[in-house]
């Protein structure tokens, strides 16, 4: 109950900070898929005091026991942060968010199984050898959880998306001709917008 408490005014409060969690693939984030378009806009319009849009490290393969500790330490990724997380960025949002409070969690393309790829397995976020999904610790953990799947994606299955929406019971935006999302879109945008002003 005092967690919840805690986390409840904390929602309340302005993020500070952006983070951007790309999909795997990635060396040159900046330049990669809609993330540097994001970085751009929300810096020109003053939406956060910080935008963290930085390479990862071990962008191919995206392992778990490297990602998730460089959000935390090098991104700062915490309750006063908002992590924008796509396709393998999304499940690293996901899986952070099972032990560590956030503003808020963005899932762009996200999938709860490895899809039968042995390269998304080995990555360690899916069951069932990255251990069960803790759904009910992620929605504990975050102020709010906005998600975004397009119905002709073609990479993560439009039926992955919404059960991880049902799972986590999220502020769901199923669009249409997006495909993956390797381009900008608007509603990302738009929907940051409003959930900063709601915080005000």
């Amino acid at each position: 109950f005092g967690s919840s408490l805690l986390l409840s005014s904390a929602s309340e409060m302005v993020a500070r900070r952006l983070v951007i969690a790309p999909g795997n693939g990635c060396s040159d984030i900046r330049r990669s898929n809609w993330y540097g378009w994001l970085h751009d806009k929300v810096k020109s319009e003053g939406l956060f005091e910080e935008v963290k849009c930085e390479n990862f490290p071990d962008p191919y393969d995206a392992k778990r026991e490297v990602w998730l500790p460089f959000m935390e330490k090098d991104l700062q990724a915490d309750s006063e942060a908002v992590i924008v997380g796509h396709s393998s960025g999304a499940e690293a949002a996901m899986r952070y968010a099972e032990t560590h409070k956030v503003h808020g969690i963005v899932l762009v393309s996200a999938c709860h199984t490895d899809l039968g790829d042995a390269g998304e397995r080995a990555s360690g976020y899916y069951p069932p050898s990255g251990g069960d999904w803790k759904w009910d610790d992620i929605r504990e953990n975050c102020g709010y959880i906005v998600q975004f799947h397009s119905k002709d994606d073609h990479l993560v299955p439009v039926s992955e998306g919404r059960h991880v929406a049902e799972q986590l019971k999220s502020e769901y935006h199923e669009l249409d001709g997006h495909s993956h999302f390797f381009d900008p879109f608007d509603k990302l945008l738009e929907v940051l917008r409003a959930k900063q002003a709601e915080s005000k």
